[in-house]
């Protein structure tokens, strides 16, 4: 069954009891065979059939009290001439993934279209139309879903602020009188002769009733329809515990007698310093979130709003969401660009730094390929857009980033299931703690009974647990993406770390991918560069690779060559400049009786380090021995020593004769060789890996290694391949250099100890201190803990979570530490379609 991918943003989310009902909501509905839903970002992600109306999962969020975030969008619509051209517009725009209704209106000619935040774009629904035959132009400017996000932050970070100070103020006096009266002698006697003791209960109650009716009111507007649904959330806890905390202290102030003699205790301040605290628990903890998505908002800012489109004579200033592939741009010096595109005219460096990593621009001329995010240099360019939109590399990166934040790792599944279930057992944890404390607790049992309970229900902390996992992942594979290590399956996240071996193919991983000139070693009489000059000439009309190879090290300015002729099985003839150049193997000189004495002697050693020696022969004389191979990756050995010191086993797997790959594994000290491997003997040789090591990472980067990669426990792909290769694999490493490796390793193994260190937080601070608060070590002369620091506990703890996960923002790339790498710059990351 064909299926498609929405994303959605839901509001209400506050601890991962809710996560869990948010994601049963969406899996139940009909068609829908995946959803996931992640706290740290509050967006979900739902895999379902092509004919499910986006308006069902609105419904579904909806009734189970989690509503989706609605955007809504005004278009101009030309080409309206009838009824019938209304009803394929509506089409046109309602087929768009993530639109909830669309309306056109043939007298204005505009169209209104409400949709799912985060799940389509402006500029899609303006494309829907103009295919449809309608074009369109947007009215007012559009706010991209991730600044919409940023600015809901903003909003809600403001909010808590004013609400933080508000209720700081008006519990402030609530505080002093009543836990300065118990702390302090001379301040109860104070109170009691400027106030009196009635008037203070008076007071108290009334500014704990406008904190209560004021900052904590979401406490009770969330959390009462959520008892009330059966499906109680964090908000439920507190709103129970300030009520029970805020209703036992009006009985005591007002009708006294309803309570046992000695037990109308206040409690004001405890339901005013929970609201405070927990308020403030959550500005730290919006402020927090916001960090964590800082990878994404680098990405998104490379991404220029215009671009100057030449049309005719003239340039215009365009936004670059109206700009269409073929359409011809012009980039000024020091511009970024908006689109990929192919150079048609001028010359010029484009600083690709801040997508492959490499800190030396990059030569541009015609017909050179430019990525979006980039800069250029000194230079004019002007280039043809070739993918525009969410088609450039940059936005896929972007997109392939925000889906492996979103992922669940298997981890994740018992969490699941514990937290689904851990309000309702706070809620029973507390009854049960203020039934025993009545049954069995010293006189007065009842105010005892009721601090336990309160402390019961608000240290109780499934907002940790629900955080524990997603914001450790969001911030590892953020900041992965930043070091040119792309996570495209979250779930490699967690296997990577479990690696014993990692596997190699050779060519264009191990090795640049095609041939160069490694060696050349002139007779007597004979110059290196004289030598080169007419070998380059006479390989200039051929278009075998090791041909090309020669004319790149002989340089420009290569004379011409006549009677050019290949030999079969041996090499080439050719006259140049009057002489008679012979280059080829050593049987073709033997042919020829042509002796090269000492020259044969570095040949062989050449060819025992897997390179392929030649001869050249000029007017019947040995003029010089030459070695061709393809070269290796700068940053390999290291690479491969640094796995190596990590504990792991590392293997080259190729189709490369036996020899050649032999000299190369001995060279670079890998431990085990697999070659002349067919694709199919490349799966084979892996499975023979891993029941020899174990778990087992395969890096590759062409059309042959695609089905290796898709066997292996992680697959691994080098940027710079095939997109074949990088749709199989599971992570791709973008700038190409194989110390990627060391860095996906890194990262994986750093973001699940952290996971680890946030769950034995989160579990074991519930474990802890719930049995803590019902005052289990209060028969044991130990403290029976107040509500007011269980509230400061469990604010305390969500904070936790987050900083630690902040702390993966401090990984450093073994390929550049000063780099922020993110994308390769050459479009080769575009997925395959």
């Amino acid at each position: 069954m064909e299926q498609r991918q929405i994303t959605l943003q839901i509001t209400g989310l506050n601890c991962a009891g809710c996560v869990g009902r948010a994601e049963k909501a969406l899996s139940t509905l009909p068609g829908v065979t995946e959803a996931s839903v992640n706290l740290a970002t509050s967006k979900g992600q739902v895999h379902a059939a092509l004919d499910l109306e986006p308006a069902d999962l609105v419904s579904a969020l909806e009734q189970a009290g989690y509503p989706a975030a609605l955007s809504q969008v005004s278009l101009d619509i030309e080409g309206l001439s009838c009824a019938s051209c209304v009803g394929r517009a509506e089409a046109a725009l309602r087929a768009v993934p993530g639109v909830i209704s669309a309306e056109v209106n043939l007298a204005t000619e505009r169209a209104e279209i409400r949709y799912l935040t985060g799940a389509t774009r402006a500029a899609d629904l303006r494309a829907a139309s103009t295919n449809a035959g309608y074009p369109a132009s947007l009215i007012g400017a559009e706010v991209d879903a991730a600044e919409l996000a940023q600015q809901r932050r903003g909003q809600e970070i403001t909010a808590l602020t004013r609400q933080v100070a508000i209720a700081a103020v008006l519990t402030l006096p609530v505080f002093v009188i009543e836990m300065g009266s118990h702390m302090v002698p001379a301040m109860h006697h104070w109170v009691m002769e400027n106030i009196g003791h009635s008037n203070s209960y008076l007071l108290q109650f009334v500014l704990a009733t406008l904190v209560l009716v004021g900052p904590g009111r979401q406490f009770y507007s969330k959390g009462v329809p959520a008892l009330l649904r059966g499906a109680p959330d964090m908000n439920a806890l507190v709103a129970l515990g300030t009520v029970a905390a805020y209703g036992f202290s009006v009985i005591s102030t007002f009708v006294p007698q309803l309570l046992p003699h000695g037990s109308a205790n206040v409690y004001f301040e405890a339901a005013c310093v929970i609201v405070v605290l927990i308020l403030t628990g959550r500005l730290l903890e919006a402020r927090a979130k916001g960090r964590t998505g800082a990878a994404i908002r680098k990405l998104v800012s490379l991404q220029p709003k215009t671009a100057e489109l030449v049309s005719g004579d003239t340039v215009i200033e365009t936004p670059v969401e109206e700009i269409a592939p073929g359409d011809l741009i012009r980039l000024r010096p020091g511009a970024r660009i908006a689109v990929d595109g192919e150079v048609t005219s001028g010359s010029s460096f484009v600083d690709e730094s801040m997508l492959s990593g490499e800190a030396i621009p990059v030569e541009k001329g015609k017909s050179a390929r430019l990525s979006a995010g980039t800069v250029n240099g000194s230079g004019v360019l002007e280039f043809r857009a070739t993918h525009v939109g969410r088609e450039t590399a940059l936005a896929q990166i972007i997109q392939m980033v925000e889906q492996a934040q979103g992922a669940k790792l298997p981890v994740q599944g018992l969490v699941d299931r514990i937290t689904l279930w851990f309000v309702p057992a706070v809620l029973l944890a507390a009854a049960l703690t203020v039934l025993v404390w009545l049954v069995l607790g010293p006189a007065p049992a009842l105010p005892l009974a009721l601090v336990a309970g309160v402390s019961v229900l608000i240290i109780a902390c499934p907002c940790a647990m629900g955080l524990a996992t997603p914001t450790s992942i969001m911030v590892g594979i953020g900041r992965a993406a930043q070091m040119g290590v792309l996570f495209r399956k979250g779930d490699a996240l967690q296997k990577l770390q479990s690696v014993q071996v990692v596997a190699l193919d050779k060519t264009g991983t191990l090795t640049e991918g095609h041939p160069a000139l490694t060696n050349l070693e002139p007779a007597t009489g004979f110059t290196r560069d004289g030598v080169l000059r007419l070998v380059g000439a006479a390989e200039a009309q051929s278009e075998h690779p090791i041909a090309k190879a020669l004319v790149q090290a002989a340089g420009k300015g290569l004379p011409k060559a006549d009677s050019v002729e290949a030999i079969p099985g041996y090499g080439l003839q050719a006259h140049v400049e009057g002489q008679n150049i012979l280059i080829g193997a050593a049987r073709l000189m033997q042919r020829e009786g042509i002796d090269f004495g000492p020259l044969t002697e570095s040949a062989a050693l050449w060819a025992a380090a897997g390179e392929t020696p030649f001869y050249v022969a000029i007017e019947g004389q040995a003029a010089a021995a030459l070695a061709v191979a393809d070269p290796i990756k700068e940053g390999s050995p290291e690479a491969i020593r640094a796995l190596q010191a990590q504990g792991l086993k590392v293997a080259m797997i190729t189709g490369d004769a036996a020899a050649t790959a032999q000299a190369i594994a001995a060279r670079l000290g890998i431990d085990a060789v697999r070659a002349e491997c067919l694709p199919g003997d490349k799966v084979a040789a892996l499975k023979d890996l891993q029941d020899s090591f174990g778990a087992l990472a395969f890096v590759g980067d062409g059309l042959n290694d695609a089905p290796a990669l898709a066997v292996a426990d992680v697959g691994i792909a080098i940027g710079t391949g095939t997109d074949v290769a990088i749709e199989a694999a599971d992570v791709v490493l973008v700038s190409g250099d194989l110390r990627g490796v060391q860095d996906a390793l890194t990262t994986s193994r750093a973001t699940m100890r952290n996971i680890r260190q946030n769950l034995g937080w989160a579990f074991g601070y519930n474990v802890l201190l719930v049995p803590v608060a019902a005052g289990v070590l209060y028969p044991f002369g130990g403290p029976l803990l107040s509500p007011v620091l269980a509230a400061g506990a469990m604010a305390l703890s969500s904070v936790f979570v987050l900083s630690n996960a902040l702390r993966l923002h401090r990984l450093k790339s073994s390929l550049d530490e000063g780099a922020e790498v993110s994308a390769s710059g050459t479009g080769s990351l575009r997925p395959a379609t």
